[in-house]
């Protein structure tokens, strides 16, 4: 809350409370234009974020799938890309859409491919899923180059709050009725997650609900992606740090993951806009810098516990 508070006095034009008070209009103006709706998506974006990865964990039985291991991010570039070649006059409705729709279907591939393939290691899968991304991210740079739209979609590739404005963020607040969409359908996601066997005993139909909680997942990052651009790693690092300490179970982790989502990026806003302030940098550049740093730690520590646990079974044995 006080971070929060905090945050709104952050900028290039300085606020003064004693101005606010007194009610000088150009203050106020800046507050309501510009800073409260910047706060709120930050907070709504970390959330979502957040949260999709936590569902795309659970149903994936993989603790480093998320967004941005996942294609979901590039897949909803690459739709964003085909809207602006194919329907270059229409507004962000049209964006949304294949936005949305490219986001479910790349991740839903992904997801495919691993099931047919059936990697047994799980550091694996992440990188299946960095090289899908990859081949997806190509083809989208490829077309941007190609029917020369890449400075218009490059907003889509380097996350920043630094535009948003009354008016032109309000389509991230789809998150939280998704979010509460989940928590709703925890219990079926967890018992997905136990596998499709488990699923069938149970009697909750495996394919339905993945295609759901992964549908869902996508749709929270292509909103994200339409109205502020790429942040990676929040999926991947949030809802990993929470399991530590509250378990895996996603109705008891779901508002703390949500909550530590919000103050993560929330505090990447923040060095974004003082480490060279008055200019800001984009916050992915931050959320990317730490996110790779947790996350080569957790392929580390993953890799190494692996190997003793291996150890341990064979002299065991």
């Amino acid at each position: 809350m006080c971070l929060s508070a905090f945050s709104l006095f952050l900028g290039a034009i300085e606020l003064d409370i004693a101005k606010l008070i007194a009610g000088d209009w150009e203050q106020v103006r800046i507050l309501v234009i510009s800073r409260i709706p910047r706060l709120l998506a930050i907070l709504c974006t970390g959330v979502g974020m957040s949260v999709a990865g936590l569902i795309m964990q659970k149903l994936c039985m993989n603790k480093f799938v998320s967004p941005t291991t996942g294609a979901t991010i590039q897949s909803a570039q690459f739709g964003i890309a085909l809207s602006m070649i194919f329907f270059p006059t229409m507004g962000l409705g049209v964006r949304t859409f294949f936005a949305f729709a490219l986001a479910v279907i790349g991740t839903l591939l992904f997801v495919f491919f691993v099931q047919k393939i059936k990697v047994k290691d799980t550091v694996l899968v992440p990188l299946i899923g960095i090289m899908f991304g990859n081949i997806i991210g190509g083809v989208t740079n490829f077309l941007s180059f190609q029917w020369e739209i890449n400075q218009q979609l490059s907003t889509y590739f380097s996350g920043s709050f630094a535009l948003i404005i009354k008016g032109n963020y309000e389509l991230v607040y789809l998150v939280l009725p998704l979010v509460i969409l989940v928590f709703i359908y925890a219990n079926h996601f967890n018992i997905v997650g136990m596998g499709q066997d488990f699923s069938k005993n149970l009697g909750v139909n495996y394919s339905l609900i993945l295609i759901m909680g992964l549908s869902i997942a996508a749709v929270i990052t292509a909103s994200v992606i339409v109205v502020v651009g790429q942040i990676s790693y929040i999926g991947l690092i949030v809802p990993n740090i929470v399991s530590m300490f509250k378990g895996d179970k996603i109705r008891g982790t779901l508002v703390d993951t949500g909550l530590f989502g919000a103050l993560f990026v929330l505090v990447c806003d923040m060095i974004a806009r003082t480490i060279i302030a008055p200019y800001e940098i984009p916050i992915e550049l931050v959320a990317g810098i730490i996110g790779s740093i947790i996350f080569i730690i957790m392929l580390y520590y993953k890799l190494t516990h692996g190997k003793r646990g291996k150890k341990g079974v064979k002299a065991g044995e």
